[in-house]
């Protein structure tokens, strides 16, 4: 049984270049192409392949668009994301809208093959290097969340107006307390943060979203 393939970007050249190369697979059947959301949704009414190649960045809806809304219509297709975005942010995110691979453009063709045969199969798909990434990324996060139930929310609001670059004094007048007090909550925060200096903590806390 030949695996139904279809190819979703906005680069002609990529689409071609997909193409020929599929084309050499006796197991794969080319099935469509599209050059945007638009065309996509109106290509797949006409006919669903087992697994959509789909670029992220489109013309009109992006991939993070069009997966959910894809999904909920043929919940038994599998999406396959082919992009230029390494960053796990997006692989992340394109994981929870239900994709089963994300891959980037400049993949090994033996690895492109590899990964379709995983997704039809029932699997999911993502190289290695992608994988570090998305670890190094759920550890932060789950980090952050530690950071932020750790924090009272008074130190919170200091913590919000050191980032700001109030001094110690400022912020004991603009939150009626004494600088002691303030300066109390900045040590406070410097310990459960486990940072050495004000410099440090600034960064931690526009590094993980404590602060902006």
């Amino acid at each position: 049984m030949k695996i139904r393939i279809s190819i979703a970007d906005d680069h002609p050249m990529i689409i071609k270049g997909l193409q020929n190369m599929l084309l050499t697979y006796p197991e794969i059947h080319l099935t469509g192409s599209y050059l945007n959301g638009e065309e996509l949704l109106k290509g797949m009414s006409a006919g669903q392949p087992d697994v959509l190649l789909l670029d992220i960045q489109m013309p009109g809806k992006t991939g993070e668009e069009l997966t959910p809304l894809l999904l909920k219509k043929y919940p038994d297709l599998k999406i396959l994301i082919l992009t230029n975005l390494d960053s796990a942010l997006y692989v992340s995110s394109m994981f929870r809208q239900g994709a089963k691979g994300y891959l980037l453009k400049n993949t090994d063709e033996k690895v492109l093959i590899e990964a379709i045969k995983k997704v039809y199969e029932g699997g999911e798909y993502l190289e290695q290097s992608l994988k570090e990434k998305l670890t190094q990324l759920e550890a932060r996060i789950k980090r952050t969340a530690s950071m932020k139930s750790n924090l009272t929310p008074r130190e919170k609001e200091v913590l919000q107006l050191i980032v700001n670059g109030d001094t110690t004094a400022e912020i004991a007048d603009k939150l009626f307390l004494s600088q002691h007090t303030v300066e109390n909550y900045r040590i406070s925060i410097l310990v459960k943060l486990n940072v050495k200096n004000t410099a440090a903590l600034v960064n931690t806390a526009l590094k993980t979203g404590l602060a902006q």
